[in-house]
């Protein structure tokens, strides 16, 4: 990484500009010396030398470097150049913040150029770099020839119009990234609306109008001949806008409500049938989809993709010994996962927090798997599925450090390592599986007639048979079973 060189305003004369010099380094040294001799000192201070540097990180770059390929990156419709303020954690931390939003560029269809971090105690309130720094970052776009920039950050209306200004191409943040990439992912019906809700919700508070020249309904003097009633101020543009979008929420939330009905009439069935649960979730591109496959064969959309799964999908598998449960597929997580999306893709994580067993998996292999699981807790914790009974699946084992693993498994002591890719350590996580689910706990002694061999079939389905003996008047079992069983068997107990 090198330091981008400050920018300097013109002197009047070179004497000028070396006294200039010489008392800012004279001023700088005695400030170091002693912070608080001047009442300026508030606390542990960030290193000058960071605090001034914009760096550039190496290795982020997505562009094609085959000469042959240049009118295929002529083509591509954003290039784009990666920018973050880094106000707390490790170095690493931040570029490993700033490497997946590259991967989220990516998946959203653009080329990454560049990526940029500013060390501040906190993003400037007005521009987000700081003005300084976005002139610097102008002319990293310049160099490039980059279209848009990208914050690693939420940014307020204002400091996304202003940083607009300085760098003359356009700005989006990590939130209407991560909407974009829902977006172009999104397949249901469900699926469909819960994002555009998402997106209508982002964008309400961002909405800009151009004053009365937008006006919508005549008002004042022009209203003329009208009448009483007809003047004032109009409804501006700007207004019209917001009761339609306000309208539309209001009609995609209905929508969401009436189908999240029919999930849940869907998920009592199962659960009147007395079939367990279990709920995959976890970061995006850890391998959810991918285990899912491994598990029940279900030919889920795997993609080295982040969110490459939006779209919840259930499957039925069962244990060794006979009794049924389902897996479910869920929408991955992500670190600083937008509010919006959260709120409007709750009905579907619900699946999660009615589960009789959590799997949530990690990816092994990523840099900062401690870090996804901590986002991924604070996710379910948002959704009230925290208290689910959960087993850390630590997937991608064939090509994770060994270290890792071990460091991973002696921290959290409900875990496995498994490869979703190779099959290694996947019996393991189906015995494990088959120990967590809850088992028939209700004991009961009937005597089935012959020609309710449907109902033996369910005991062996759904329960656990203890004894089982033929007799002339049809089959003796003392058996245990689930309360929905139970009531379907409640004719024939042996008195």
């Amino acid at each position: 990484m090198k330091n981008m060189n400050r920018s300097h305003s013109i002197k009047p004369s070179a004497a000028d500009d070396l006294l200039a010099t010489r008392a800012e380094a004279l001023a700088d040294e005695t400030l170091e010396a002693d912070p608080a001799a001047h009442g300026l000192y508030d606390g542990d201070q960030l290193d000058r030398e960071e605090r001034a540097a914009l760096r550039r990180v190496t290795g982020l770059s997505t562009e094609l470097e085959d000469i042959t390929e240049v009118e295929y990156r002529q083509l591509r419709l954003e290039r784009v150049v990666l920018a973050k303020v880094w106000s707390e954690g490790t170095a690493a931390d931040a570029e490993n913040s700033l490497r997946e939003l590259a991967a989220l560029a990516e998946t959203a269809g653009s080329d990454v150029l560049a990526g940029v971090i500013q060390r501040r105690q906190r993003p400037d309130p007005a521009s987000y770099l700081g003005k300084g720094k976005a002139i610097e970052l102008r002319d990293i776009v310049i160099a490039e020839g980059a279209d848009t920039v990208i914050a690693d950050d939420e940014l307020a209306p204002s400091q996304r119009r202003a940083l607009e200004d300085v760098v003359k191409v356009k700005v989006i943040d990590r939130t209407a990234l991560i909407l974009d990439i829902f977006a172009q992912h999104a397949k249901s019906r469900e699926g469909k609306a819960q994002v555009e809700l998402a997106q209508l919700q982002y964008l309400l508070p961002r909405l800009r109008g151009w004053g009365e020249s937008m006006s919508r309904q005549a008002g004042g003097q022009a209203a003329g001949g009208q009448g009483m009633g007809s003047r004032g101020p109009g409804e501006t543009k700007i207004e019209l806008d917001r009761r339609r979008i306000n309208t539309r929420m209001a009609k995609l939330r209905r929508e969401i409500a009436d189908m999240k009905t029919h999930r849940d009439t869907k998920r009592s069935t199962r659960k009147k049938g007395g079939v367990p649960s279990v709920a995959i979730a976890g970061y995006t591109n850890a391998g959810k989809s991918s285990l899912l496959n491994r598990l029940t064969g279900a030919g889920v959309l795997v993609e080295n993709q982040l969110f490459a799964t939006l779209d919840t999908t259930v499957r039925r598998s069962e244990t060794k010994d006979g009794r049924e449960f389902t897996l479910t597929d869920t929408v991955g997580f992500v670190r600083s996962l937008p509010t919006h999306l959260v709120e409007a893709f709750r009905s579907t994580l619900e699946e999660v927090g009615d589960a009789d067993l959590l799997l949530h998996v990690v990816d092994g292999s990523h840099p900062d798997p401690e870090g996804q699981i901590t986002a991924v807790r604070e996710v379910l914790a948002d959704v009230e599925a925290a208290d689910v009974k959960e087993v850390i699946v630590v997937n991608k084992a064939d090509i994770a450090d060994p270290d890792v693993l071990d460091r991973i498994r002696r921290h959290e002591k409900h875990s496995i390592a498994v490869s979703a890719r190779t099959g290694a350590g996947i019996q393991e996580l189906i015995d494990l599986i088959a120990r967590e689910l809850p088992k028939p706990d209700i004991e009961v002694d009937v005597l089935v007639p012959y020609h309710r061999g449907d109902l033996i079939s369910r005991i062996h389905d759904e329960g656990e048979i203890l004894e089982s003996e033929h007799v002339a008047d049809g089959t003796r079992v003392r058996a245990r079973v689930t309360p929905a069983v139970e009531a379907d068997l409640s004719d024939y107990v042996v008195a």
